[in-house]
């Protein structure tokens, strides 16, 4: 552990001195729970569904609930998990210590590349680490890898409705006010077509606890060399709310790993 970096001295070590667990008595819970980063989405579904709170999380910014709705006969929850690493991964393992197993989140990028549209959907199969959280869960490396069986799941699901999709390695930074040029540039050249907050934290996360877990991204503002291009990304309703239900189709079709 003696890197002289704190964020390199990764401690393997299984149980923390807070554990989850120890605060949380496990639940019947839902097996699978959507991860899902549009606030909007979900208040429409909750009330559309008469979705149910079955957990409620608090942190200083306030209550986080944990919805449950059924859908042709099976249970799914779903919640917005914040926005960044570090929340996003906290109020995450408190929903696997209440016993759910499956995750499949659902969110808006960055685009590198200017000839991705609004609304692409993007497979994130790698992470670029550019974040702090998942040093905490897994040892130090250059980019972390998604779970393939996961991965092969999410294509299918792509494929029988037809959506166009692109995999790719996604850049994961918890500063987005230091997208610099240069970042940007070595990092579509190694591969990145993708840049959000929270992808290689929550697959580090997924490893450690034994979960399952991947990611639909759609191409959101452009983050060029040149420049930045809002497009109006996150007023994208219709993609916004496809992408949920997706989310849920593939969280059931998860049963058929195990």
């Amino acid at each position: 552990m003696d890197s002289g970096l704190p964020i390199l001295e990764f401690d393997p070590t299984p149980e923390a001195i807070i554990e989850p667990n120890q605060l949380i008595e496990k639940q019947q819970v839902p097996k699978h729970a959507v991860i899902c980063f549009f606030k909007e989405v979900i208040k429409k579904i909750a009330e559309e569904h008469n979705a149910k709170v079955i957990y409620t999380s608090h942190s200083e910014m306030g209550e986080h609930p944990v919805y449950e709705l059924e859908y042709k006969g099976k249970r799914i929850a779903f919640y917005h998990p914040g926005v960044g690493a570090p929340l996003t991964v906290g109020l995450t393992e408190e929903v696997i210590a209440l016993g759910v197993k499956n995750f499949i989140a659902v969110g808006g990028c960055g685009v590198l590349d200017k000839d991705i549209t609004v609304g692409h959907v993007l497979l994130p199969v790698t992470a670029l680490r550019g974040e702090g959280t998942s040093y905490h869960y897994a040892a130090p490396s250059r980019q972390i890898d998604a779970d393939p069986d996961v991965i092969m799941i999410m294509e299918s699901v792509l494929a029988h409705h037809r959506i166009a999709y692109k995999k790719t390695k996604t850049w994961t930074t918890d500063a987005f006010y230091r997208e610099t040029k240069e970042k940007v540039n070595r990092y579509l050249a190694e591969g990145c077509l993708a840049v959000e907050m929270e992808n290689a934290s929550l697959i580090a996360l997924a490893k450690f606890r034994g979960v399952r877990f991947g990611q639909y991204l759609y191409g959101g503002d452009l983050v060029l060399a040149e420049g930045w291009d809002a497009r109006e990304w996150n007023s994208r309703q219709h993609i916004r709310e496809q992408l949920f239900w997706l989310a849920v189709e593939t969280c059931f079709k998860l049963d058929t790993i195990d």
